[in-house]
Parts: C-alpha cells; sequence; structure tokens
C-alpha cells in the first residue's frame, strides 16, 4: 500500500512508522527542514520538505498513484485542503484528516465533509477521541487502559498488580485452575518499562501493568481477581477547561447524570465560557497548583482528579498534589513520553497519551478487508486487532492448540452469536466467528502474510 503521510510530528512520526514496518511504501510530507531529518534519518520512509496542501509537493509525494493520504499537520485548514487536493486533482482513494477545531464539527456543518464538497472520508478529533479514553476508565474503577471491541462484549483491560493482588508469583498456566471463573487471557506484561508478550510460565510481579481480553460482562470479576475493587466514581474534579475538560464534562452530563464534576480552569474567558456551555458541571476559575483552589474545588473528597490542562508538568504537579491532599485516583494528560515511566512510581494512577489514543483512531481506519478495530498499545509493542473468521481460514475447523499462530501472537476472544468465548486449546473457531487478538509489534507482518487472503484483515 502506497501512502502520504502529511506531517512529520509526533503522530505523523508514528503513523509512518508503523506502516513503514509493515512494509509500506510511505512518505512524509513536512515544511520543517529538522523533522524532515530526524525522520530520514530514523525511518525507512521517503521524505518531501514542502507544504502539505500545495499540488506540486503532493505530486512530487506520489499522490498520483497513492492508495491513502493522511493528513496530520498541527493545521486544521493545511489537513483539509490536502485532503481536497489529493481528491480532486490525484484521486486519491482513501483520504483522513485530523481536525481539532470544533467548529468544523458541529452537527450543522456535517455537509461540509461529504463526498460533493470537501471529500474527506474521515475526520479525527483527538480532543474527542482522548475524552472518550478517559470517560471510558473513568466506567471501571481501579483500570490503567479499557479498550472495547466486538460492540463492548469484550474489553481490554489494563491493571497495575500492587501488594493486594492474589495472583502474583502464579505461573498464568496455573489462573485457570485456582481461578476456573476467570475467563481473562493475559496478551501483555509490562515490567518496569518493558512489555512483553507472557508465556504459560510467565508470573506476574508487584508493580508489573497486566493487560487482560475479558468478557465485558466478566469486567468486575476480573478486576476483583487482581484485588481491585476501587470505589466507583461519585464526586470528579477535572483540571483544564479546553476542549479536552469540556467534551468529558458534557459527555458526563449526559451518560452520568448523578456524578458530581467541577472543573478548575486558569483562564477567565475560558472559565466563563464553559460554565454557560454546560448545564451541572462546576467550573471554578483558578489555579490547580494553588491549595486554596484545590480545597474550594473539594479535591480531599474527590474518589478521582484529571489534570488535562495544555502542560505537561501542571498535569503531573497538580494531579499529585491533589493525591497527597486526600484524592483516592488520579489521571494525567502526558503528552511527553519520557515521562511515562516516571508516572507510577511518582503516584500517577493512570496516564493518558493523546498520541497514542490518535494513533490507535487513525489505524482503525487504515487496516483494510474485514477488520472492525486495531488499537495500538505500549508505543507501538503491538496491536488488538478485532477481524471476522471466513471459512476460508486456517483458524477454523481445528482447535487452536493445532494452529500455528505466530510467536507473539495471542487469540484474546471470539464472539459468536453475541455469546463471548475465553478461548482455550481446545477451542474451535467457526466462521463467521469475531476473533479479537493481540500481535506484537515484530509479528504484524506475520499475521498478514498468513491471513490476509484467509481472513482479509489488511
Amino acid at each position: 500500500m502506497k501512502v502520504i503521510v502529511c506531517g512529520a510530528g509526533q503522530v505523523g512520526f508514528n503513523i509512518a512508522r508503523y506502516l513503514a514496518g509493515e512494509n509500506n511504501e510511505v512518505t512524509v510530507i513536512d515544511q520543517r527542514p529538522d523533522l524532515i531529518r530526524k525522520i530520514t534519518d530514523t525511518l525507512d520512509v521517503q521524505a518531501v520538505l514542502g507544504h502539505a496542501s500545495h499540488p506540486p509537493v503532493l505530486e512530487q509525494a506520489g499522490a498520483s498513484d497513492a492508495d491513502m493520504i493522511i493528513a496530520v499537520t498541527h493545521a486544521d485548514e493545511v489537513n483539509m485542503v490536502a485532503c481536497q487536493v489529493a481528491h480532486s486533482l490525484f484521486d486519491v482513494p482513501k483520504k483522513i484528516a485530523r481536525v481539532r477545531s470544533q467548529t468544523y464539527l458541529q452537527p450543522e456543518w456535517a455537509a461540509l465533509f461529504a463526498r460533493e464538497n470537501m471529500a474527506i472520508d474521515v475526520i479525527i478529533s483527538p480532543e474527542i477521541e482522548v475524552a472518550r479514553a478517559i470517560a471510558r476508565r473513568l466506567e471501571v474503577p481501579g483500570a490503567l487502559e479499557v479498550i472495547p471491541m466486538a460492540g463492548d462484549k469484550v474489553r481490554l483491560i489494563g491493571v497495575r498488580c500492587d501488594a493486594r493482588c492474589p495472583l502474583v508469583k502464579t505461573p498464568l498456566r496455573q489462573l485457570t485452575q485456582l481461578f476456573p471463573d476467570l475467563n481473562i487471557i493475559i496478551v501483555a506484561i509490562v515490567r518496569e518499562g518493558k512489555a512483553m508478550v507472557p508465556s504459560a510460565e510467565s508470573q506476574m510481579a508487584e508493580g508489573d501493568e497486566v493487560y487482560f481480553v475479558v468478557d465485558t460482562a466478566c469486567s468486575a470479576r476480573a478486576l476483583a481477581a487482581f484485588g481491585r475493587e476501587d470505589e466507583e466514581t461519585r464526586r470528579l474534579v477535572v483540571f483544564g477547561g479546553g476542549n479536552i475538560g469540556l467534551f468529558l464534562a458534557q459527555q458526563l452530563e449526559r451518560t452520568h447524570p448523578n456524578l458530581s464534576v467541577k472543573i478548575v480552569e486558569l483562564d477567565r474567558e475560558r472559565a466563563e465560557l464553559v460554565a454557560r456551555t454546560l448545564e451541572r458541571t462546576v467550573v471554578l476559575n483558578g489555579d490547580a497548583l494553588d491549595p486554596e483552589i484545590l480545597q474550594e474545588a473539594g479535591v480531599e473528597t474527590a474518589e478521582t482528579v484529571v489534570a488535562v490542562t495544555n502542560d505537561d508538568e501542571t498535569n503531573i504537579l497538580s494531579a499529585l498534589l491533589a493525591k497527597r491532599y486526600g484524592t483516592r485516583r488520579v489521571m494525567s494528560l502526558i503528552n511527553q513520553t519520557s515521562y511515562h515511566a516516571l508516572m507510577g512510581p511518582l503516584g500517577v494512577d493512570v496516564v493518558i497519551s493523546p498520541r497514542a489514543i490518535t494513533v490507535s483512531t487513525i489505524l482503525s481506519h487504515v487496516r483494510r478487508g474485514r477488520i472492525h478495530g486495531v488499537h495500538s498499545l505500549f508505543e507501538g509493542f503491538g496491536e488488538l486487532i478485532e477481524a471476522d473468521a471466513l471459512e476460508t481460514s486456517g483458524l477454523v475447523g481445528k482447535p487452536l492448540r493445532e494452529v500455528k499462530l505466530p510467536t507473539g501472537v495471542l487469540v484474546g476472544a471470539l464472539v459468536r452469536n453475541d455469546q463471548v468465548i475465553s478461548p482455550r486449546g481446545n477451542t474451535v473457531v467457526q466462521a463467521g466467528d469475531r476473533v479479537v487478538l493481540f500481535a506484537a509489534a515484530g509479528t504484524v507482518k506475520k499475521v498478514e502474510k498468513m491471513f490476509s487472503v484467509r481472513l482479509e484483515y489488511f
């Protein structure tokens, strides 16, 4: 597949890295020489220096025979025009644009992106996606990560093992014997910042981050098995009234009417705007690092604080202050990936990575065939893939223990006639089953070769 990526920032760089790693022909456009130099020194991609929406630049990048354009520059207008030019002049089949400004995304202007107008196939709004990801974590107390699959019949859940976890130092092969009703498949363990695909003999240790696939209906039971019976959030404080904080509060007002939400916003005009926009949420104008404001917001009685300002350091420090004053659980939005490994030891319970969330959203639209969802995990360590098994698939008709899956590929769950099946060695996949599997980054290409025709994953 030939793909043009417009923008060599963090999101563009990572999209290019994923696609190039799977032997796609990738060309990256950016007008900043330092980013172009970095991407050519680091990745096996072509690079073009120039303005991404200019026709000669797109032509130089190979738009005339490209299969897809992914526009993720910092300017919404450049992203939209690049897709329009790619459609009108080069007839590029699929066009994806990142659009941050909500003025373009209001329902009354939905016709703007119709094929006869701007012809963008997929609009990605990072702020909305991040707000949704935070809301999912709030719904599952104690979870580091919550990713719904198969219409939310199946979830990938991440938890941190602490002293309360009764499963530590137990080989994974014994979990089924010790907990016969614990129908989970552990697909990854992160230890001291390094992710690994577990084997049957692997053991969890205190401090590990463990990611497992589970029937959504059994989520509470699975979390309890890990010693995570955290208190449900009834009082929430949000630091930052930007787009993410506003979208989160709007969503919670719609879906959780009994939840008490307060927002702390430093800018007075923005605070007034947010207060006018929301119905039940209390908005305070002040600094999230000010102890008096924290006290007024009631962080000492809040079950959860979410820090989503535009500054990583403010998010980290305000979350730690809130925890010191009594908040049970804190989440921080962190753009700088080098900070992530420090968060757990410092006491930040959940790290929210806008880049990882945006990359996963884009990847789900990049995959072709009978794929229904893709989520990138742990900064490119692997992908959670959801697809339909066809009659001709090598997975169909024989026990999983007899299927030669590449090392690093784990089948996490099957959904058959709305019933979730936690796979075991004797489980037989049937045609039409929805398959949720995890593939480590080094095996994604092997998965492609193995299933490209049969399962049409890609």
